[in-house]
């Protein structure tokens, strides 16, 4: 029950002292609560098709508030319009999907015959994040293929090659001048300075590093430790709770795809001043307050739920952080030496076990390679997701068995890019072919690119003989996990994706993979406290963005 002060203006007034808000989340996202609600129900024998779950508010007032007043703090103040709806002094209509068949639409774009502008303007509509030379390298793999693009072909390259997927600000050549005026060419920091120092090093503790979903280390002779650290700055910015809920829970997720048993979580967490004044906040951005609330609920309320302690941490503020926080997750884990599989083998079925998929993050990778703008709100519903930590528990129990009776070749997550990225990667070397029919949905009407890229949380991807299904499938049973057969690593090198009987994907893995050109960049070394302080990288010099 809220308290408050109303100011006295001609607008119409809710004679009513006491005024009811209603806060639902829009239709779509993910709301775990209700789904374990409606599985308990289910179970108990009630007829339960669907579920919400939802906040109610009582408003006490001292004198008349105007109907735009409480709009206003319904809207700004007690939810989040990026995954919530309100509904003032009425009823609020139920927050459900209404349910459609899927048209099976399979865009055909036209790049092979695009001129320049044409192909920019389709990256900027599409949100591809792409730059107009990696756009000319597509355009010139469809004119060898003598075809146009699919959408399902053009999104998976999008989030491949997307600055979450492949880090290309890392791998860049960057032409650096230094202090002393010498310019020297660095082909990529990743490779020269970070990469490079692990392997100086080459201590015979460090099992795995730059290869894997987390980084592997020994801890005595029978056990080794896994470790993922990652930023979720761009979900965190708009809806704090689910940006930090899901960037935790994504860390545990890359975890378990080195086969490691979570057992901590860590975070280092960058906020504006918490005493900032609202008008100084820029258009359509969070209070600090407000999204560092959000952010530290999101962190704990993911590791309860799993039991996975948050063992350490900080948190700083700086002016610098307002528009754009810093939320660093991190997770350690636990696993026998030598216990995880890395090579899936032609002939393995491609198995997800988990949730189910629904549009949840749809474009997620190529959103978190965007520059934060005021129209990022506007465009990012679909790009931030709700985690559901107690199916993701199920899916650890089920990995950590089949880990232990070596049922899978490979394993990893779902995460930027869902199963186009996962599918992506594990078939690197031997190619595949995915039916997404199979695909278990959350609700009827995704097109078949929606399906492929949706970002939908708590799912693995298996590489599993065939002879060992029937055991992994009796696991999942068990621990009330779905298991979905989405087809078979091939050998042919092809990516090829059908929906039903329709090839809607068919690109070399080798393209996917190595067609990507490398960026140019420039760095200028200048003094502290001058003009450009953070120093200058872009393709084109000088007008370049900071490294």
């Amino acid at each position: 029950v809220f308290s408050v002060q109303s100011n006295t203006n001609t607008q119409s007034k809710i004679q009513n002292p006491k005024s009811k808000i209603d806060i639902p989340l829009l239709p779509g996202v993910t709301d775990p609560a209700a789904d374990n609600l409606q599985r308990a129900a289910q179970n108990l024998g009630y007829d339960i098709q669907r579920a919400s779950t939802g906040q109610f508010y009582t408003i006490e007032a001292d004198g008349d508030l105007a109907a735009d007043e409480l709009q206003k703090l319904a809207d700004t103040v007690l939810s989040n319009p990026v995954i919530q709806q309100t509904a003032v002094n009425q009823p609020i209509q139920p927050p459900f999907f209404h349910y459609t068949e899927s048209d099976g639409l399979v865009e055909t774009i036209p790049l092979s015959q695009a001129t320049d502008d044409q192909l920019l303007q389709i990256s900027q509509e599409r949100r591809l994040s792409m730059n107009l030379e990696e756009m000319q390298a597509i355009r010139a793999y469809y004119q060898r293929e003598s075809r146009d693009a699919t959408d399902v072909e053009l999104e998976t390259l999008a989030q491949t090659w997307s600055e979450h997927g492949v880090h290309k600000t890392f791998k860049a050549i960057i032409d650096y001048t230094g202090p002393d005026g010498r310019t020297e060419t660095i082909d990529g920091i990743l490779n020269t300075y970070l990469r490079a120092a692990t392997e100086q090093i080459n201590k015979p503790w460090v099992r795995s590093a730059f290869v894997d979903n987390a980084g592997i280390v020994a801890f005595d002779d029978q056990l080794d430790l896994a470790f993922k650290v990652e930023t979720h700055n761009h979900p965190s910015a708009l809806e704090p709770f689910g940006g930090a809920n899901t960037g935790i829970g994504g860390v545990v997720r890359d975890v378990l795809g080195v086969s490691a048993k979570p057992i901590a979580n860590t975070d280092i967490l960058c906020f504006g001043p918490p005493d900032l004044d609202h008008a100084d906040l820029p258009a359509n951005v969070l209070h600090p307050r407000r999204i560092a609330d959000g952010v530290i609920h999101g962190i704990e309320d993911y590791g309860n739920k799993m039991g996975i302690p948050t063992v350490n941490g900080s948190i700083h503020y700086h002016p610098g952080y307002t528009a754009n926080p810093l939320v660093y997750c991190g997770c350690l884990g636990i696993l026998p030496h030598g216990s995880h599989p890395t090579e899936p083998q032609p002939g393995d079925l491609i198995i997800a076990i988990g949730g189910r998929t629904g549009r949840d993050g749809l474009r997620g990778a190529t959103f978190s390679s965007m520059e934060m703008d005021v129209e990022t709100s506007e465009i990012a519903g679909t790009a931030v997701q709700i985690g559901n930590p107690i199916m993701e528990k199920q899916v650890q129990e089920v990995v950590l068995r089949a880990r232990d009776e070596r049922l899978y070749s490979a394993i990893t997550d779902c995460g930027a890019g869902g199963y186009s990225s996962a599918v992506g990667e594990m078939g690197e070397k031997l190619g595949a072919t995915v039916q997404l029919q199979n695909v278990r949905l959350k609700y009827p009407g995704l097109r078949p690119w929606e399906i492929w890229l949706s970002e939908a949380q708590e799912r693995m991807v298996l590489a599993v003989p065939p002879a060992n299904l029937p055991r992994l499938q009796a696991i999942c049973d068990g621990q009330d996990v779905e298991l979905t057969n989405l087809g078979t690593f091939t050998g042919d090198g092809h990516l090829h994706v059908y929906n039903g009987d329709t090839l809607v994907g068919d690109l070399t893995m080798a393209f996917l993979h190595d067609g990507i050109p490398q960026r140019r960049m420039t760095a200028v070394w200048q003094p502290s406290g001058g003009a450009g302080e953070q120093g200058s990288g872009g393709e084109k010099a000088p007008a370049s963005a900071p490294l």
